[in-house]
């Protein structure tokens, strides 16, 4: 069987009324061409896949891969990509919101090799989105942005999710991909060697008309994820970066507790021991206020996928609150070992600076044992 010239990839879940409107449109589109269609599932509940085969029966070109493990979009687009026999990969959505009528011109000028990469944009003259709404909006620009800003990625539309690839483009770069999260662009733009050719076709995105949007915290979660892993992930952990993250914001809130605490002229409190009196409620108010703040972004971003729902969020919260004591415990008794044991005892070494730089690993110490902790007790066993 002769190898076709084009490879439709169409990575699904919960798609099975898109799927039956989408596959005639492409067909059409494509009749002067070679080609294949690769289905690829998660799985879905509604039973894409199913649909999927009853198609295939009449339909030679027609490819379906039901995965029972593995599951995510990039990673069902890698799926897709490994059984693809065409010269160019087209990657879309099968919930109707790419505009198929546009595949030729993404198509041809990788069959001319002319480009390695095109891009179907909805930022540029002649594109556009429908009636999203502002929030949809706002974490789309953001999102841009933000990619924009990390990987100094020129193109308008780097979010993209419609887009070609060249056979040739995809075998050089396939093995430095990392398939997590949802935009698998971005890995294609950003892990190659050699600057690819890039070709951006504007078109207009449309309303889901069946089924429901793959938009929520995980898909956020994991495009953060995503874009400190092609950032920094040669030299760290990008969960640990995006806990550190969250730590960052929660030393802010912990100082506008205290000056809110201050404003409103909280208490003064005594204690039973001496070397904490007067201790100052306002401070007391900043740590819990940080303390629920990092529970709640690490909850919901850092360990989305593992995070605590309905009551049993007490005791996460719980657990959370004993890790930062233990973390407290051992801020303190590093910043003692290492200031007078080692600079002022050791070294006969006590200035500020000196104390500055055993406070800051004191807070490093505590940070990383508290990340740990955190990975490995207060979100171990929580919802997968």
């Amino acid at each position: 069987m002769t190898a076709p010239d084009i490879s439709v990839i169409l990575p699904t879940f919960n798609e099975r009324e898109n799927i039956q409107i989408l596959i005639p449109k492409i067909e059409s589109i494509l009749k002067s061409h070679s080609f294949e269609i690769i289905i690829v599932d998660d799985n879905s509940p509604d039973k894409t896949w199913e649909i999927g085969e009853e198609l295939k029966t009449s339909r030679k070109n027609l490819v379906i891969l039901r995965r029972m493990e593995g599951k995510g979009l990039s990673s069902a687009v890698l799926a897709g990509m490994s059984l693809a026999q065409g010269k160019v990969f087209l990657v879309m959505d099968a919930d109707l919101q790419h505009d198929e009528t546009i595949l030729p011109k993404l198509i041809l000028p990788l069959l001319e090799n002319k480009f390695d990469i095109t891009v179907g944009t909805r930022y540029s003259i002649g594109g556009g989105t429908s009636n999203w709404s502002w929030f949809r909006k706002f974490f789309s620009l953001i999102a841009t942005w933000i990619a924009k800003l990390f990987l100094s990625i020129s193109i308008t539309d780097p979010m993209s999710g419609f887009f070609g690839i060249s056979r040739s483009y995809f075998l050089k770069t396939a093995d430095q991909i990392n398939p997590r999260g949802f935009k698998i662009l971005l890995e294609f733009l950003h892990r190659s060697a050699f600057a690819p050719r890039i070709l951006e076709i504007p078109f207009l995105f449309k309303n889901r008309q069946f089924g429901k949007t793959k938009l929520d915290g995980s898909v956020i979660r994991n495009y953060l994820i995503a874009l400190l892993d092609l950032r920094f992930g040669k030299w760290i952990s990008p969960t640990f970066l995006l806990y550190s993250l969250v730590g960052s914001f929660g030393v802010l809130v912990n100082l506008v507790g205290l000056l809110i605490g201050e404003l409103l002229s909280f208490p003064e409190i005594q204690t039973s021991f001496r070397f904490l009196n007067p201790f100052y409620s306002s401070v007391l108010f900043g740590i819990e206020l940080s303390i629920l703040s990092n529970f709640t972004l690490n909850n919901y971003l850092t360990f989305y996928e593992k995070r605590y729902t309905g009551i049993r969020i007490l005791q996460g919260l719980i657990l959370f609150h004993l890790v930062c004591l233990l973390g407290l415990l051992i801020q303190i008794s590093v910043f003692q070992f290492l200031y007078h044991k080692i600079f002022v005892y050791e070294l006969q070494s006590s200035s500020l600076p000196i104390k500055l730089v055993s406070d800051s690993l004191a807070i490093l110490a505590a940070m990383i044992t508290n990340y740990f902790l955190n990975l490995n007790v207060t979100w171990k066993g929580s919802k997968d």
